[in-house]
């Protein structure tokens, strides 16, 4: 069995050894067993199903909700002359249908789909027909309700696991998840046995900084200045991006703004140059990182905090991947608690408000009641708030709420590929006649991509458009004529955000918030903001160890690199000189009621001037010390 492992990896991906922990979650899932992998950002997720499915049987399932990472997964597979698909909202019925069909007698090794897709009737029809062997659910947080990214079409995977043969084993994926979350995860998915195999949480290359400071990018410049290599820093929102990263250029940094409204090729082009180096910092919301993995980050910057630590620490977690000393940096304000607790109530509208926007989009779209459901929509939220006198803020959480509710589907990033598919075969199309243009655009696609005949693949029309030595509107309108003229199936890029009603439209009357949605989850997140403000405003607690109690990790030794380590209090030592120390020398009394001086001198750990110092700094301030003969000894 190793040598089967090692050699599909090399085979496939070129590696020669897998990293921590990947081994251990491969053979659990190929020994039949569930099993939960948490793994850090940058652990390599991705390897641990896609080898075992290489050298399984069947099809392997993936489902996730990152249309992004599922495209780039799928193009990456079929580099490396792997079979892999994706079907996810959005996509035309007959592309589903060509998808599935391919699934079923293609000897395809790979389905990426998401959640959303999992309930259709269509779904649900062709998965019988599929030999599968293995069920992998990707940033399985989304499950539990207890999560900070809840999202209800996952609870769908369990009737999904209850339709495929017994010893079909799941394997839930995840890089964040308190213990809650992690015990929520398997009852949700129906594992058999509770199976969680995790890598530790410390990250000791990675110091976590709290700056308090009011001019954010005065000491944002500061910082950027005094620690070389590449950065990422986080906004929270798209405005923001392009104002500091204008700011920064204007400073003289090689920088450049990232968010989830930019085209496909626009977020090509900039991810590339930052990963390249050619871009020294992005400036960017949460858009960016998932499924970007870059090892030498230096520094993540958060100019403002998100909701909660989960978040927090997946974002922080993509600086030092290779292992070198990095910083996570958040620069905080005399507002930043002010804006955290108001940003939580933006997230909760009133349920009134929420039911007047219910309403407003049956009549935006012209739906009737009892009609809609599954059409897709585009919208803009813009000219849907202008008209109905909405606040954009509070719109767009009541829609995120409907969608929880599972009322509708709130596609904010649309794909921004265009998608292709020859209809006829290679026989027929050469035998076709083309002006020049055409034919070079065929020419250069039929160069550039593979499968084009079997399945959809995902197109960049500025890309042809560079190699045919043409403009994209031209590409685009050859594509059109050969569409019209059944040569091809051409699917372009879609532009703007999507409504779809997941059930037919309801009187308002009817719409039901469950309390689970609205109440317990707004307690829920009410606890998970106060845990990040406890961690900005914390003085005297090493916020490694903080974020690794919130995870359910104990630790018994300080960091010894965050602010809060480096930190001096009153002692006149730095925190965790002083914290050690008074941990060895409690541990010491516990155990030694009258002991000695030289006993004493080998339990503490710093030097005979800070042990005296710690001593008698406690004696002044901790009533638990009292003056024996030992330490008399000692500081005299």
């Amino acid at each position: 069995m190793n040598d089967i492992l090692h050699d599909a990896l090399k085979k496939y991906w070129g590696y020669s050894s897998f990293r921590p922990l990947q081994e251990d979650i491969i053979r659990s899932v190929l020994n039949g067993k569930d099993t939960l992998g948490l793994m850090p950002t940058g652990g390599g997720k991705s390897i641990t199903f896609q080898v075992p499915a290489m050298i399984t049987e069947g099809l392997c399932i993936v489902v996730t909700p990152l249309i992004a990472l599922m495209k780039d997964q799928v193009d990456n597979l079929r580099t490396r002359g792997i079979k892999a698909t994706t079907v996810y909202s959005g996509m035309t019925a007959d592309e589903i249908n060509k998808h599935f069909d391919n699934c079923i007698y293609g000897d395809y090794k790979f389905l990426y789909i998401s959640p959303e897709r999992l309930h259709t009737e269509l779904f649900k029809k062709k998965l019988p027909l599929m030999k599968v062997s293995l069920l992998v659910v990707d940033e399985s947080h989304c499950i539990s309700q207890w999560g900070y990214d809840f999202r209800p079409s996952y609870l769908h995977i369990a009737d999904i696991r209850k339709e495929l043969p017994e010893q079909i084993p799941v394997l839930a994926l995840t890089a964040t998840a308190t213990p809650e979350v992690v015990d929520d995860i398997q009852e949700k998915l129906l594992f058999r046995k509770k199976n969680v195999l995790k890598k530790s949480f410390i990250r000791e290359n990675l110091a976590y900084i709290v700056r308090n400071i009011e001019n954010k990018m005065s000491k944002l410049i500061h910082i950027l200045e005094h620690v070389d290599g590449t950065a990422i820093v986080y906004v929270r929102n798209r405005k923001h991006t392009q104002d500091i990263a204008k700011a920064l250029q204007q400073a003289g940094f090689s920088a450049q703004f990232f968010h989830a409204g930019l085209n496909r090729d626009e977020k090509s082009e900039r991810q590339d140059a930052w990963k390249e180096g050619t871009c020294r910092i992005i400036v960017a919301t949460n858009a960016f990182g998932m499924g970007i993995d870059k090892p030498d980050v230096r520094l993540v910057i958060h100019m403002d905090m998100p909701n909660s630590l989960e978040e927090y620490f997946q974002e922080a977690g993509r600086a030092g991947r290779d292992e070198k000393k990095a910083y996570a940096i958040a620069l905080c304000s005399s507002t930043e608690t002010s804006k955290l607790k108001k940003r939580m109530t933006d997230e909760y509208p009133d349920k009134k408000f929420i039911l007047r926007v219910y309403e407003a989009l049956g009549h935006y779209f012209q739906i009737a009641v009892g009609f809609g459901a599954f059409f897709t929509h585009d919208f803009s939220l813009p000219a849907f708030c202008r008209i109905f006198g909405f606040s954009g803020v509070q719109t767009h959480n009541a829609l995120k709420i409907l969608e929880s509710a599972g009322y509708i589907e709130y596609i904010e990033d649309p794909d921004n590929s265009s998608r292709l598919l020859f209809l006829i075969n290679r026989d027929e199309l050469y035998k076709m006649d083309f002006d020049k243009l055409t034919d070079d655009v065929i020419q250069v696609i039929l160069r550039s991509y593979t499968g084009l005949f079997a399945d959809y693949a995902f197109i960049d029309e500025s890309l042809i458009a560079t190699r045919v030595r043409t403009t994209r509107e031209a590409v685009y309108n050859a594509l059109v004529m050969l569409s019209k003229s059944h040569v091809i199936s051409y699917v372009p890029r879609k532009k703007m955000p999507q409504i779809i009603f997941s059930l037919r439209r309801e009187e308002t009357r009817h719409v039901v918030i469950p309390r689970s949605i609205f109440e317990e989850r707004h307690k829920r997140t009410q606890d998970r903001v106060a845990k990040v403000i406890e961690y900005i405003t914390e003085k005297r607690y090493c916020r490694t160890r903080m974020l690794l109690r919130y995870f359910g990790e104990k630790s018994e030794k300080d960091c010894r690199s965050c602010d809060v380590c480096l930190s001096k209090n009153q002692s006149g030592l730095k925190n965790w000189e002083f914290n050690n120390t008074r941990d060895a020398l409690f541990r010491y009394l516990e155990k030694n009621t009258s002991g000695n001086i030289h006993t004493l001198a080998k339990e503490l750990p710093l030097d005979k001037d800070k042990n005296i110092q710690v001593i008698r700094f406690l004696l002044d301030h901790d009533e638990r010390i009292t003056l024996n003969d030992t330490l008399v000894s000692l500081i005299r």
